[in-house]
């Protein structure tokens, strides 16, 4: 079972391209591990099936999905690539996506001649090319994605030879062949700069350009995405209808090979009806029939249907087979015969039926090991062996604590909605927030201390014995996000008590009950996740004091805990400083790194495509105290965040150490993104 998560990680990208301020002297690059949450990744449990449409019967009759898949991480996003029904996909087996083709029968074989790269995507094999995505070629620009479409050849025999496809300077997603291979579509974000919550639906084109002349590009719908072929004459492609339906367009497309075309010379038709969401088209080669995802409002689940051109009708296909999981991005087999998509593998199919508390990610820096936590809001242990997380941020979450090989893990204080936790440095003690997160100034939530006796971390019981001590008073409302000092003695915290979220520093054993508390900003705005230097020297933290009336933008501040010296750190200069969106902010062992959540990379893909991600766009990223050095740690499509960092390297239980038995089942327990709603 733990096969895939001890996988060894090679390192692919010693040296990113992006490195603000850098110094004329090497810069030491930063060290250690760090430990971060992925919005619902670990449930993810994807595998890639296919349904046989010649067998597959509506109920009362009984059909099935087959899986081409082996159940070993998650596997995704992919495509058929000859008429023997062998596919291609994308797997994160080890530690980041990476491309692998399967046969019947036969184990997953990786395409190993790629580039190195944080992020690989949307494979398309066609006439022994490979086209997909890549992140490989890093732009220095903040607030741009480094998605673009390339293309290599995969012919036994060949050299492979890596050739960009998107204009240097240009972002392309979702990349879609022609039935011939001869022509190229994409969905489109052009030069422009990635603008802060751009995701629901993002603002690209859909864009048409032969493969053999990648430079004569041609929009055929200023908006749209995700598109696909059907032969070498029409494209269809999704986008949100005047009436606020998702829905699937089409595009008939004449005399291709005399590229280029002038612009707006295509218009699109309205393929599928109001009162459904349809999104992700794979066309049949037929040219009679679409493969679609759909929301519908009676089910909670996404679907794959196939939608009859001539009839205007639906038939429903995976609702028939699993109807309690969600199926995404389906592709057609080339004979028409075959549907495909993946989904969540279930919990009673062989395969990979746990995931692990830590679970290995690529790192992009030699010495900086990235591990992604079960839970979220980790807190390292002063010696290292231990973390402190909340396990869920629901009413009865509470705080656990892992052993930091990823092997045991204990519940502490449980039945209660608690989050963002830090471990005392000098004694066994976590400060945590307790009551509901994401509330308002007047909410109350408390800064609680726990103190404990690792005596307890034994085998044998699954709590530990606590002593809670409340350290805020109840009527003075929000107070969250406490850090400790170095000397163990004061907490710095987030309270809402002015009115306003501002800073304070308490006593960390009495608390405020007998004059411990003191401010440490002022201001109708947001101060908040504070975080205390290893020194003691400063303090860290998120704010919008700049922009106070936008919630939406966050910066990087310092202070000393006397509260002199404020600055920011911007990391954004000038006018795209204003669109900062930087938090959960922490230093590293030395003093000389921060580390922080960042909007500054874009969106990796298109969102619909994916399950929940309140902020795609967010990534891990380091920058020195002095504003140099900044660099990308992340880079995927998934919302990644509030990590913590210690000074050691770890060695988890999945690569020989330590007893993994008491890991998490699968469920798949993850949601269609909120902010599709059929309530329109």
């Amino acid at each position: 079972m733990a096969d895939a998560y001890s996988a060894k990680v090679t390192l692919l990208n010693p040296t990113p391209k992006l490195h603000h301020h850098s110094h004329s002297l090497p810069m030491l690059l930063p060290a250690g591990t760090i430990v971060f949450n992925t919005v619902g990744r670990p449930q993810y449990g994807f595998d890639v099936f296919s349904v046989d449409l010649n067998h597959h019967h509506p109920p009362p009759h009984t059909s099935t999905d087959h899986r081409l898949t082996d159940g070993l991480s998650i596997n995704f996003n992919a495509q058929f690539i000859s008429h023997q029904n062998d596919v291609v996909f994308v797997s994160e087996r080890t530690g980041s996506p990476r491309f692998y083709i399967t046969r019947p029968d036969n184990k997953p074989q990786p395409l190993s001649f790629l580039p190195d790269a944080l992020f690989l995507d949307r494979p398309i094999i066609r006439n022994g090319n490979l086209y997909f995505v890549s992140t490989h070629d890093q732009p220095d620009d903040v607030f741009t994605s480094w998605s673009a479409v390339y293309s290599s050849a995969v012919e036994e025999g060949a050299t492979p030879t890596v050739t960009r496809l998107t204009p240097h300077g240009e972002v392309d997603y979702s990349p879609a062949v022609s039935l011939t291979g001869k022509f190229l579509a994409v969905a489109s974000y052009r030069s422009r700069r990635w603008q802060t919550n751009d995701f629901r639906e993002l603002q690209t084109e859909i864009v048409v350009f032969p493969v053999a002349d990648p430079g004569k590009r041609v929009t055929v719908s200023e908006r749209g995405g995700w598109p696909t072929w059907s032969r070498d004459s029409t494209i269809f492609f999704h986008k949100i209808a005047d009436d606020g339906w998702w829905s699937i367009f089409r595009v008939n497309l004449n005399d291709l090979d005399d590229l280029p075309i002038p612009e707006n010379s295509y218009s699109p038709i309205r393929v599928t009806p109001p009162g459904l969401h349809c999104f992700t088209p794979a066309a049949f080669h037929d040219g009679k029939r679409i493969a679609v995802a759909t929301h519908r409002k009676e089910s909670g689940f996404r679907h794959v249907e196939i939608f009859d051109l001539e009839t205007q009708t639906f038939q429903r296909i995976t609702e028939d087979i699993n109807p309690n999981y969600h199926h995404y991005n389906p592709f057609v087999s080339f004979d028409s015969s075959q549907l495909g998509y993946h989904r969540f593998r279930g919990e009673s199919t062989q395969g990979e039926s746990k995931y692990p508390h830590l679970d290995k990610v690529h790192s992009p820096v030699r010495d900086l090991q990235l591990l992604r936590l079960n839970g979220s809001f980790p807190s390292f242990s002063p010696d290292g062996d231990f973390i402190a997380f909340n396990h869920t941020l629901e009413a009865t979450g509470g705080v656990k604590i892992v052993r930091s090989n990823g092997s045991e893990r204990w519940t502490l204080l449980k039945g209660r909605t608690c989050f963002h936790n830090a471990w005392s440095p000098t004694e066994n003690v976590i400060y945590t927030s307790i009551g509901p997160i994401f509330e308002s100034v007047s909410k109350t939530v408390q800064i609680g201390r726990i103190e404990f006796d690792p005596v307890h971390f034994t085998n044998n019981r699954d709590e530990v014995p606590f002593k809670l001590t409340i350290l805020t008073r109840e009527e003075t409302g929000n107070n969250a996000f406490p850090a400790c000092s170095p000397d163990g003695k004061s907490v710095v915290f987030r309270s809402g008590r002015s009115g306003h979220k501002n800073l304070y520093i308490v006593d960390g054993v009495e608390g405020e009950f007998n004059g411990g508390l003191r401010r440490l900003t002022e201001g109708a705005w947001i101060d908040t996740m504070p975080c205390w230097s290893p020194k003691g020297d400063l303090i860290a933290f998120s704010s919008n004091r700049h922009d106070p009336k936008n919630s939406e933008v966050f910066g990087i501040y310092l202070v000393r805990p006397d509260g002199s010296g404020l600055r920011r750190l911007e990391v954004a200069k000038g006018v795209e400083g204003g669109k900062e969106r930087l938090n959960h902010v922490c230093f590293s062992g030395d003093g000389e790194w921060l580390l922080f959540t960042a909007n500054l990379g874009g969106v990796t893909v298109e969102p619909i495509g994916l399950p929940n991600q309140f902020q795609p766009y967010g990534d891990l990223y380091v920058v020195r105290v002095d504003g140099s050095g900044l660099r990308r740690l992340t880079c995927n499509a998934y919302e990644n965040g509030t990590p913590t960092w210690h000074n050691g390297d770890l060695v988890l239980c999945g690569d020989g150490d330590g007893d993994c038995e008491n890991w998490d089942k699968l469920k798949g327990e993850f949601a269609e993104p909120l902010w599709i709603t059929c309530d329109i």
